[in-house]
C-alpha cells in the first residue's frame, strides 16, 4: 500500500470515528488555532454559510495559508452550484493539512469519488434538502463519501417546515438507515443554536444518539466538551453493560436486573463497552 493510500485510509478512519465537528468561519483566521485548542475531533473551516459573499476570496486565502503552514482541518467548500465552488476546490488541491472536505447541499448529482481523488481526503456529504434526503441511500453508497451529515436548518427551509424534532424525525432516521445500509458510520447531526444552554445541547445529543446519529456539528467552542461527554457512555451505562456481558459468559439464557438477556441485548452491551474503550471478550 502506497503512503498516499495509507494516509487517506487513516484520515478517513479518523473522520468516521469522530463525534465532534467544530465550525470556524473561514475569514476568522484569529480563531483557527483557538478552535484547534478545544480538542474537537474535527475542525471545519467554513467557506460557505458563515462567510459573506464579499469575503469569500479573503476566507479562501486565509484557509489555504493556515493549512499550508502546519494547520490541519476539514474545509466546508461552497456548494457545487455556487460560482465559488471551483475556486475552492482548485485552491485546496495538494494541501497536506486538508483532512476532509465537507460538501454542502449534497445530492446525488455530485461526483464525490472524483472530489476525493482530486483532494486526496475523505468527503463528508452534508444533506440539507428534500432531494438530498430522498437520495441519501445513493449518496451514502458512493465510494467517495466517508460519512453523511445533516443540515437540519436548511432542510427545514427547503421543506417549508419548522426545524422541530417531529418535523425532522423522518430525515434523521432516513440518514441513519442510509448510512447503515451503506456500511458507513452513523451520520453527524445538525447544530444546536442555543449557545449558552448546556442542558439544551446535552438533550439534543442524547436525542440524536437514540436515533442512531453518531456525531454532532458544533458552532461554539463551549459545545465541544459537553458533546464529547454526551457521546461517551456514562459510568452507569458501562457498569450495566459489563454486568450483562459477565452474566452471559456462561452461554445460558440469563436475566439481569429482571430483564432477559438475548443476543441483541448482549450485542448492545458489547457496543457500549467498545464505545467506552473497555475490554470485551472475543465474540464469534
Amino acid at each position: 500500500m502506497s503512503t498516499s493510500v495509507s494516509a487517506l485510509a487513516e484520515t478517513t478512519a479518523r473522520v468516521q470515528e469522530a463525534t465532534t465537528f467544530l465550525f470556524v468561519p473561514g475569514n476568522r483566521s484569529d480563531r483557527f488555532d483557538k478552535a484547534l485548542a478545544t480538542g474537537a475531533d474535527v475542525i471545519v473551516l467554513d467557506l460557505e454559510d458563515s462567510v459573506a459573499r464579499g469575503d469569500k476570496a479573503t476566507a479562501r486565502t486565509e484557509v489555504v495559508r493556515w493549512l499550508s503552514e502546519g494547520g490541519r482541518a476539514c474545509v466546508r467548500v461552497n456548494s457545487v452550484g455556487d460560482p465559488e465552488h471551483i475556486g475552492d476546490v482548485d485552491a485546496l488541491s495538494d494541501l497536506p493539512g486538508l483532512t476532509a472536505v465537507m460538501v454542502p447541499k449534497a445530492d446525488d448529482s455530485v461526483r464525490y469519488l472524483d472530489l476525493r481523488q482530486r483532494l486526496r481526503c475523505p468527503v463528508i456529504a452534508l444533506i440539507e434538502s428534500a432531494v438530498g434526503v430522498d437520495r441519501s441511500g445513493v449518496i451514502a453508497a458512493d465510494p467517495g463519501v466517508a460519512r453523511l451529515a445533516f443540515g437540519h436548518l436548511d432542510y427545514a427551509v427547503d421543506l417549508g417546515a419548522e426545524p422541530t424534532r417531529i418535523a425532522m424525525l423522518h430525515a434523521r432516521s432516513q440518514l441513519v438507515l442510509a448510512s447503515r445500509v451503506a456500511n458507513k458510520p452513523g451520520p453527524v447531526d445538525g447544530v444546536t443554536t442555543a449557545l449558552n444552554d448546556g442542558a439544551v445541547l446535552a438533550d439534543d445529543v442524547r436525542y440524536a444518539i437514540e436515533l442512531g446519529m453518531a456525531g454532532k456539528l458544533l458552532i461554539h467552542p463551549s459545545q465541544v466538551e459537553p458533546s464529547r461527554t454526551a457521546f461517551h457512555p456514562s459510568d452507569i451505562a458501562v457498569a450495566h453493560a459489563r454486568k450483562i456481558v459477565d452474566a452471559a459468559a456462561s452461554g445460558a439464557a440469563v436475566r439481569v436486573d429482571g430483564f432477559m438477556v438475548d443476543a441483541p441485548v448482549l450485542a448492545r452491551a458489547h457496543a457500549v463497552l467498545r464505545a467506552a474503550g473497555a475490554p470485551t471478550p472475543h465474540v464469534d
